[in-house]
């Protein structure tokens, strides 16, 4: 009797160790995030490091999410289209918005699914060029003009003013990258080592510049080469300047919506693990998840292979990529 009752508590136990794991409940799936990238610039490669994130989005957050790109008449991701991205609609029902653009001119009613966005109050974090996503120069867009420097500045902190120079584009580590003193128990900064990134310094703060609003350094950056230093222009443009800060934006809906920034983002800052974790982490604490951030960051191997093309204009990036392939 005493053995008969054993094997079936064994066959219980097995039938249950065995069994396919549950699905996720319904609650679960609603706190998956929507995530919208907008990529769309001619120098970075952001059509190739925004996808390699959202996959391990995807993968470590169970997020949904759509990658827009500036695609040609064909449905070819084309970065040198400056008047077309890809999915913007998908920004409707946003949770966040990752943008990484440099000097589009996209149409009004394309711009204003960005903008609309923006008013919305809902979190957003912006990479790199950014800091000029647009650049409107033609009399008859004269209405979209403020998108060129006031938006960014408003929104993101900064608008584009310069930066220390790129020499041998990828070919060497241009910018010391170091944690600000008092942030360093902050949640976007877990498992975030000092590192020397591929990306020149941008000038964001000194001289006639400051941070716009209550943006908050959180790395801090040193130019290894500087042309400003050559010329002898330190006072106006310091060899160190922030990469990376947090800050709120309050648009139409009188919203505050979080915005995490970073003027860092050549194609090979993201192959260091430190660059991708503080993506990740930064992407993290905008959609309010900072909780959800382990002590070492969020686990950042890559969930698809990464060998983007190096930076630089013109027939650079890889051709003839439609997004269904990615």
């Amino acid at each position: 009797m005493k053995c008969s009752y054993q094997i079936g508590i064994l066959f219980i136990c097995c039938f249950f160790s065995c069994a396919p794991a549950q699905k996720e409940s319904p609650d679960a799936a609603e706190d998956a995030p929507k995530i919208v990238f907008v990529t769309g610039d001619e120098e970075y490669r952001s059509e190739e490091s925004m996808p390699m994130l959202a996959a391990i989005l995807e993968r470590e957050l169970g997020a949904e999410t759509v990658v827009g790109y500036s695609l040609d008449s064909s449905g070819v991701i084309d970065p040198n289209n400056v008047y077309h991205i890809s999915k913007l609609d998908e920004l409707a029902d946003a949770d966040l918005l990752v943008l990484f653009t440099r000097f589009r001119q996209l149409p009004a009613e394309m711009a204003a699914k960005i903008t609309d966005y923006a008013e919305s109050g809902r979190p957003l974090v912006g990479f790199r060029t950014s800091t000029h996503a647009f650049r409107y120069t033609e009399e008859e867009d004269s209405a979209l003009m403020h998108l060129n420097d006031e938006w960014p500045t408003r929104v993101f902190g900064q608008q584009w003013i310069t930066h220390h120079g790129h020499f041998e584009d990828g070919h060497g580590r241009l910018t010391e990258v170091t944690l600000v003193d008092d942030q360093a128990d902050n949640p976007i900064l877990n498992g975030v080592e000092p590192f020397e990134a591929y990306s020149w310094l941008y000038h964001v703060d000194g001289g006639d510049w400051q941070l716009a609003g209550d943006s908050e350094p959180l790395l801090m950056g040193h130019s290894l080469r500087s042309n400003h230093e050559e010329a002898g222009r330190l006072d106006e443009f310091p060899l160190d300047n922030p990469v990376a800060w947090t800050k709120t934006y309050t648009g139409a809906s009188g919203q505050p919506a979080r915005v995490f920034f970073t003027t860092l983002g050549h194609p090979f800052d993201f192959k260091e693990e430190s660059m991708r974790k503080l993506a990740l982490n930064g992407i993290y604490w905008a959609l309010g998840r900072e909780g959800d951030i382990p002590a070492g960051g969020v686990k950042a191997d890559f969930a698809t292979p990464y060998a983007p093309n190096n930076s630089g204009f013109g027939e650079l990036y890889k051709p003839g990529v439609r997004p269904a392939s990615r």
